[in-house]
């Protein structure tokens, strides 16, 4: 279970592919509003919007420097997703033992 609203806002921000890919460009670092506008080929007004989206979900903040914005990416949301995908793991290592355990059943019955 999420801890907070916070986490089910980060999941909803994420969910659209333009945020996403906002996402994936400021791993590399903080980038202006055009900076991030022009490399996903997107309209500036547009890029903000997103910007806006995944700013008051947290995942993002803004660092104003004489009039541009920088955007970086925030951990906190990152590490609080990180640990509720956690609590799958242990779920999915089992039906992947229960498919080896098939596996090598076929595999001996095929055997002589």
């Amino acid at each position: 279970m999420f801890k907070s609203g916070m986490d089910i806002m980060a999941l909803s921000a994420l969910a659209e592919p333009n945020r996403i890919n906002i996402v994936q460009l400021l791993r590399d670092g903080p980038l202006t509003v055009g900076e991030i506008a022009e490399r996903l080929e997107l309209s500036q007004p547009k890029t903000s919007k997103h910007l806006k989206v995944l700013r008051e979900s947290g995942i993002v903040e803004a660092r104003i420097d004489a009039n541009r914005r920088f955007y970086r990416l925030r951990p906190e949301p990152f590490l609080a997703l990180d640990n509720w995908l956690h609590s799958f793991r242990h779920m999915m290592e089992d039906r992947l033992d229960n498919l080896d355990d098939y596996l090598h059943q076929l595999q001996n019955k095929k055997e002589p």
